[in-house]
C-alpha cells in the first residue's frame, strides 16, 4: 500500500486510501494505515491516537476487553502515548502487550505484579549433535531441575544443588543488583553484567542509599514478612508461563544476520538456553502492597479511578507515593536481574556436569515488565512496558558504550516450543512505538478455556512427534502452543511494521516448566 511520509504530529504513516476500519462490538475502531500498522482515535480526537501493531489476523485477535483497556490507559492522567502490540490481550487495568508513556505520572498496572519479568539467553559451545540422544537430554533436565526449582513458592532449599543464601546477601542482592560483589558471591561471571539491559536499579533519587532505607522500612513494618524465604527463591523459575528451554540456534543465512549474530555471540547449530521468569514472590508482594497503598490514597482523597478501574491507580512523579513505588520497583527489579543471572549460571553448571568441558556466555538479559525513564520524542518520560520489550537499533545514543552500540541490542522473542522462538534486532521503525516491540506470542485462550478446549493427549503427542522433551509427565495443557496466538502472524506483524528483523531462530529440544500458577 502506498503511504504518505511519516506525520511528525502523529508519528503514524497515513494511507492514500484507507480500508474500512475494523470495528469491535465495543464500538472501538481500529483504522488501518499500512499492512501491519493502525491506530485508534481518541474520543473527540483529543490527542495522539493509540498506535496498533498487527496484520489482519492480529487485529481481529484483539477482544473488546483488551481494546477497552487500551483506550482507558490512553485516557488516564498524564499519559501522552500508548501502543498496542500484536501480542496484546486483556490484563489488569492495562492490556498485557502494551506500552504506556507518561512524563508526569507513574503507573504500577502497566508494570504488573511480576516486576521485571524478563527473558535471557545463554549460548553454549555444544554442537546440536551432542543433545540428539534423548538420554542426554533427560540427564540435562535432571541436572537443571536439581539446581533450579520450578513452581510457585518453591525455593532453592527444595533442590539438592541450588545455592544457599543469608539474609545479608539477600539485602545486598535487592539493593545492589548484579554488582561485582553479588556476582562473585553467587558464582555468576562478573562480565555477564555487561550483557544486561540494566544490571542494577537505583532508588527514586538515583542512589542505592534510598533503596537501603526503603528496605529497612519494608522489613521493620513486615511488609515482607518472610524475607528469608523469598530470597531463597533466587535461582528458580515460577509457574505458569515461566520456563527454561533448551534450543538449537539457527542463524539466518544473510550477511547482515551473520554479522549481527557474531556481535551477539550466537553460534549457529549449537545449543543455547532461553529463560523466562521474574522477581518471584518478593516482587509480587511489593507490587501487590503498592496497589493497596495507592487505592487507600485514592479512597482517602476521593480521587476517581481512571475509567473506574482500580488497577489504573497512579502517583504523580515527585510525590512520596511515586517515590515509594519507584523504590519498590527497583528492589524487585534487582531481585529479578540476579535471579536470571543465577539461573543461567546454574544451567551452565548443569550442562558442565552432563557434558564436561562445556563453555557458555550470556547473550542478553532484557525485561518486559518494567517502567524506565527514557527520552521519547525529545523529552524525558517514563516508558511503561507491560508485556513489551525495549527495541533500540544501532546508532541510538542510549547504546553508546555497550557491546551493541553499532548493531542494536538483542531482542529475545519467545513463541512456543512447537513453532520456535527468535532473536531479533530493532529497526528505525521502532521509533513509532517508543522503541518497543511485543514480548512474545500473547495468549489467545484463558487458562480455563484452554484446559476445557484442548486435548491433552494430542498436545503430548505433538511434542513427542517433534522430539521435544519436557520435565513433567504431561505438558501443562493451559500452556500448550495453541493457547497462544499464531507466532507466524505475530512475527510477520513486527517485521512488516519495520520494528525489528530476525537474526536467528531458536528450535526447542526440551522444556522445563511447572503447571503451577505464575507469579504474574
Amino acid at each position: 500500500m502506498k503511504t504518505k511520509p511519516l506525520d511528525p504530529m502523529n508519528n503514524i504513516s497515513q494511507p492514500l486510501s484507507s480500508p474500512a476500519p475494523l470495528t469491535k462490538s465495543s464500538g472501538i475502531k481500529i483504522h488501518q494505515t499500512d499492512e501491519a500498522i493502525g491506530f485508534i482515535p481518541l474520543p473527540d480526537n483529543s490527542g495522539k491516537p493509540i498506535t496498533v501493531i498487527g496484520n489482519d489476523a492480529i487485529r481481529n485477535s484483539f477482544d473488546d476487553t483488551c481494546l477497552q483497556q487500551i483506550v482507558n490507559s490512553r485516557m488516564s492522567p498524564g499519559v501522552t502515548e500508548v501502543i498496542l502490540n500484536p501480542d496484546g490481550h486483556a490484563g489488569y487495568g492495562a492490556p498485557i502487550g502494551c506500552v504506556m508513556v507518561s512524563p508526569t505520572h507513574i503507573y504500577p498496572g502497566p508494570v504488573g505484579v511480576d516486576i521485571k519479568c524478563s527473558m535471557s539467553l545463554l549460548q553454549t559451545d555444544i554442537p546440536e549433535e551432542a543433545v540428539a540422544d534423548k538420554s542426554v537430554r533427560r540427564a540435562l533436565i535432571d541436572a537443571i531441575t536439581e539446581r533450579t526449582p520450578t513452581g510457585a513458592g518453591r525455593g532453592t532449599r527444595s533442590v539438592k544443588k541450588g545455592r544457599k543464601f543469608t539474609k545479608e546477601l539477600g539485602i545486598q542482592v535487592v539493593t545492589e543488583g548484579a554488582s561485582p560483589a553479588v556476582c562473585e558471591a553467587l558464582g555468576i561471571p562478573v562480565e555477564w553484567a555487561e550483557r544486561c539491559e540494566d544490571s542494577a536499579h537505583l532508588g527514586h533519587d538515583g542512589t542505592a542509599e534510598s533503596l537501603r532505607k526503603r528496605l529497612d522500612f519494608i522489613l521493620e513494618t513486615k511488609r515482607v514478612k518472610n524475607f528469608g524465604d523469598k530470597i531463597g527463591q533466587l535461582g528458580s523459575y515460577g509457574g505458569g508461563n515461566h520456563f527454561g528451554e533448551c534450543e538449537i540456534t539457527r542463524i539466518l543465512d544473510l550477511p547482515s544476520a551473520k554479522e549481527t549474530a557474531e556481535v551477539f555471540g550466537l553460534k549457529d547449530g549449537h545449543v543455547s538456553f532461553l529463560s523466562h521468569c521474574g522477581s518471584r514472590g518478593f516482587g509480587n508482594i511489593l507490587a501487590c502492597a503498592q496497589f493497596k497503598d495507592l487505592e487507600t490514597m485514592f479512597n482517602k482523597w476521593g480521587i476517581p479511578y481512571p475509567a473506574g478501574d482500580k488497577k489504573l491507580v497512579y502517583a504523580p512523579l515527585g510525590t512520596p507515593e511515586a517515590n515509594a513505588y519507584l523504590d519498590d520497583m527497583a528492589l524487585g527489579a534487582n531481585f529479578a536481574t540476579v535471579n536470571h543471572l543465577l539461573i543461567n549460571a546454574l544451567v551452565l553448571e548443569a550442562f558442565q556436569e552432563v557434558l564436561p568441558g562445556t563453555t557458555g556466555k550470556l547473550v542478553y538479559f532484557i525485561s518486559h515488565n518494567i517502567a524506565r525513564e527514557e527520552i521519547v520524542e525529545g523529552r524525558k518520560a517514563w516508558v511503561h512496558r507491560k508485556g513489551a520489550t525495549r527495541a533500540v537499533p544501532g546508532g541510538h545514543f542510549s547504546l553508546a558504550g555497550t557491546p551493541f552500540a553499532e548493531t542494536g541490542h538483542p531482542i529475545l522473542l519467545p513463541g512456543n516450543p512447537r513453532d520456535g522462538s527468535v532473536v531479533m534486532v530493532a529497526q528505525g521503525g521502532a521509533e513509532r512505538t517508543a522503541w518497543s516491540v511485543n514480548h512474545g506470542a500473547g495468549r489467545q485462550m484463558g487458562r480455563k478455556h484452554a484446559a476445557q478446549t484442548l486435548d491433552q493427549a494430542a498436545v503430548d503427542a505433538e511434542f513427542d512427534s517433534a522430539d521435544i522433551l519436557y520435565n513433567s509427565r504431561k505438558y501443562p495443557i493451559d500452556e500448550s502452543p495453541d493457547a497462544y496466538k499464531n507466532f507466524a502472524d505475530v512475527l510477520n506483524s513486527v517485521e512488516a511494521a519495520g520494528l525489528a528483523k530476525t537474526v536467528a531462530k531458536l528450535e526447542a529440544r526440551f522444556v522445563i516448566k511447572d503447571s503451577a500458577e505464575a507469579d504474574d
